[in-house]
């Protein structure tokens, strides 16, 4: 069977579990910051780039011809499910909100964005058939400017723990529009 077959370097190049979430990740040397918390279910990581077709009402232009074709812009988000909270969580899934200078236990949720509410945040994930140690593979997503744009949400179950949704979305900066608003690591593990 020829076209019966997978390449020999598959489980090289797989992505395996669910990952965690981070502050901080150092891609240089693997190491992870603070996690932000517990999830359950897996991540969903999307980039959807929204097109705009310049030759489109042109009269004679076949449509979709590559050299009128531009990127307007992307729709990059990262969503799942948390298992644990924390105020401090709470305040990043709230989006815009403050925790109390006097009662660190309430949060308090305001109409108005300020720029310390968005922080970039990492997925990273084991990668490749070397995955544990100091050497290990990962892939990894930093996420800029990422703002939960999903709200608050909690979801409880009769004799079963709450669950906390997101949908973080990372954002452009004015001050460096040319910067779509994540990077990409794919890095295999060595011995």
């Amino acid at each position: 069977m020829k076209y019966t077959q997978i390449p020999v370097n598959t489980f090289s190049q797989l992505q395996l579990n669910a990952g965690i979430l981070a502050k901080t990740f150092t891609p240089g040397t693997g190491v992870v910051g603070d996690l932000l918390g517990a999830t359950t279910g897996g991540i969903q990581f999307s980039d959807v780039p929204s097109y705009i077709d310049f030759g489109e009402d042109i009269d004679n232009c076949p449509k979709n011809t590559k050299e009128l074709k531009q990127i307007k812009s992307r729709e990059v988000t990262m969503s799942g499910t948390f298992v644990t909270i924390s105020s401090e969580m709470a305040k990043r899934l709230s989006g815009s909100a403050d925790i109390d200078s006097q009662d660190t236990t309430k949060i308090v949720p305001r109409d108005t964005l300020n720029s310390a509410d968005f922080e970039d945040l990492w997925w990273i994930g084991d990668y490749s058939d070397k995955n544990t140690g100091t050497n290990a593979g990962y892939i990894a997503i930093h996420l800029l400017n990422a703002l939960n744009t999903g709200g608050f949400q909690i979801q409880t179950t009769d004799k079963e723990k709450g669950t906390f949704a997101f949908k973080f979305t990372g954002h452009y900066s004015i001050a460096s529009q040319d910067v779509v608003p994540y990077e990409l690591y794919v890095k295999a593990g060595t011995v």
